[in-house]
């Protein structure tokens, strides 16, 4: 069926129709750049919001970006942002396959359809300008039989007139011969007119418009595909970037299961934590007895200024407030809060670290000055004088540098001496057995010891409190190797509780495995056979090496 045969009679349908089909085609690609205008807005807002929720500071500077908590909420912020990225890509494809391609394709239908009504509307002027002229004929055949036939009975009543002349009867005559010849040539005008009117009128009918109503036809079912491509190209701009977008929001779901509370907490303790072993309790300090004790008799010294010092684990008041201000651990430049070998390690690194900077801009100023060289010999190539600012910035950085490179030296060489020194100090503390701390029960055989041997011992500090002062910080820098092979054994003299990161708890009497030997700070570090491995005093063991 087609709308030639169907629809022969409903010119004005078919063009209502076709004009309907293009005002449609518009409408969808109107529709569709508004569509490609709110995902641009939407990408825009989500790329805004992503912006402004991004850490501001390097991860490496930013100590939050250590929490699990963090880095999922960062990835979080990529993939929302990979999100608007894909949806860019929609507005683009969108644009470009459906907005521009379907507005191109309308201009042509449009020119098309223009085309084919006109052809028809020439054809229906040209059918009904022939229609006009057979009408005439017709009008005119007519005219000439009412004429011809008045004149036929004019003759015959003056030939029946016996006072008409015989001039007047035969004038008569050939007026109403001359009249019939006019209408019968009418009539075969009118006759061919009709007949020519008849053909080009079936032609029209039957041959003429079919073909122009199927051209238009065939024309709106192009179109109409062509729409409904569209229609289709709107859902594959969303599936083309569907797998990404998936990956996007499984990505979400990844980061959402990464948050682990227990290591934030972990996290939390090593970021933060002072090292400072928590105070013992406060000794009493007797003020009614106005005689002073030998320092031998009492755990309270009296110095020089007459003043008694309390001994033990509760002379330290920097750290006895954990909510006060002052409870932080001063963190310095020359990492002298650290134990003595790890302050020379560090201390190593930074001068490695601060010597590749220097050579760095070193490398960087001859570079600078080669280029100053050739734009001298070559003028054309470059301005020399655009040069000596960055030269100056360089030897300004070189010269800081410098200073820097010295004072990490300087640093270096006395935190070697002071490792050295220690270790001096701890061949000559192993030479005799190590004292108890101060929280061990007294030994057995101790009480049969004189009274003044027992004021004696108990004026000495165990070797673990003397170090109280200081911080045990527990930023170890290397993990410890769980497949190293033990380089002796010990025994645990006394029982040792590892309650800051990097130690380890020992119960007294037990065996453990040597890892490392005491580098010179006073702890060393063992394996317990149930698992677990850290730094113990070195003071606290009994060491076989193997």
């Amino acid at each position: 069926m087609d709308w030639g045969t169907e629809l022969w009679d409903q010119f004005e349908v078919i063009e209502r129709h076709t004009q309907w089909g293009l005002d449609l085609l518009d409408r969808y690609v109107k529709f569709v750049k508004e569509r490609t205008e709110v995902e641009q807005a939407y990408a825009k807002q989500l790329r805004n919001l992503v912006k402004k929720y991004l850490p501001k500071r390097p991860a490496k500077d930013d100590p939050e970006s250590k929490f699990s908590q963090q880095q999922s909420f960062v990835q979080i912020l990529q993939e929302v942002n990979d999100f608007a990225g894909q949806r860019e890509l929609v507005a683009e494809n969108l644009s470009v396959h459906v907005c521009l391609e379907l507005a191109k394709y309308s201009q042509e239908m449009k020119q098309e359809r223009k085309m084919h009504f006109q052809e028809g509307r020439r054809a229906q002027q040209q059918l009904e300008s022939g229609f006009k002229q057979l009408e005439n004929s017709k009008r005119k055949f007519e005219r000439d039989c009412r004429e011809a036939e008045k004149a036929a009975q004019t003759a015959e009543r003056l030939d029946q007139d016996i006072n008409a002349t015989k001039a007047d009867v035969e004038k008569a005559k050939q007026q109403a011969h001359l009249r019939s010849h006019m209408a019968e040539e009418s009539k075969n005008e009118y006759a061919a007119q009709l007949q020519r009117f008849n053909r080009d009128q079936a032609h029209f009918y039957f041959s003429q418009m079919p073909q122009i109503f199927d051209k238009l036809q065939d024309m709106d079912e192009r179109r109409a595909t062509h729409l409904g491509a569209g229609y289709g190209l709107l859902s594959e701009a969303e599936l083309q970037v569907l797998p990404i977008i998936t990956k996007c929001l499984e990505g979400m779901k990844v980061a959402a299961a990464a948050v682990d509370s227990k290591n934030d907490s972990q996290v939390l303790i090593e970021l933060n934590k002072s090292g400072f072993a928590r105070p013992g309790d406060v000794e009493f300090e007797d003020f009614s007895q106005p005689m002073n004790r030998a320092h031998s008799d009492s755990s309270l010294g009296t110095p020089s200024d007459g003043r008694p010092e309390l001994r033990g684990p509760g002379r330290s008041r920097a750290k006895r407030w954990p909510f006060g201000k002052k409870n932080k651990t001063v963190v310095t430049e020359d990492f002298s809060h650290l134990l003595p070998e790890l302050q020379r390690k560090r201390l190593q690194q930074q001068l490695e670290e601060h010597n590749r900077e220097l050579q760095k801009e070193i490398d960087q100023r001859e570079a600078l000055k080669k280029m100053k060289d050739v734009y001298e010999k070559t003028p054309q190539m470059g301005d020399p004088t655009s040069l000596e600012p960055q030269i100056a910035e360089t030897l300004n950085n070189i010269e800081r540098l410098k200073l820097e490179v010295q004072k990490y030296e300087a640093w270096l060489a006395e935190a070697e001496s002071r490792v050295l020194s220690n270790r001096g100090d701890s061949l000559n503390r192993h030479t005799r057995p190590p004292d108890p701390p101060a929280s061990a029960p007294p030994d057995s055989s101790s009480s049969s010891n004189s009274g003044s041997q027992e004021n004696k011992e108990s004026s000495e500090e165990p070797p673990l409190e003397e170090g109280q002062d200081t911080p045990i910080y527990t930023e170890f820098d290397e993990d410890f190797e769980e497949s190293a092979s033990p380089i002796g054994h010990c025994v645990a003299i006394y029982h040792f509780e590892g309650s800051s990161e990097g130690t380890i708890s020992m119960a007294e009497g037990e065996d453990l495995s040597l890892m490392e030997e005491d580098k010179g700070d006073g702890w060393t570090r063992v394996r317990r056979k149930q698992g677990g491995e850290g730094y113990v005093p070195t003071s606290y063991l009994r060491v076989t090496l193997n």
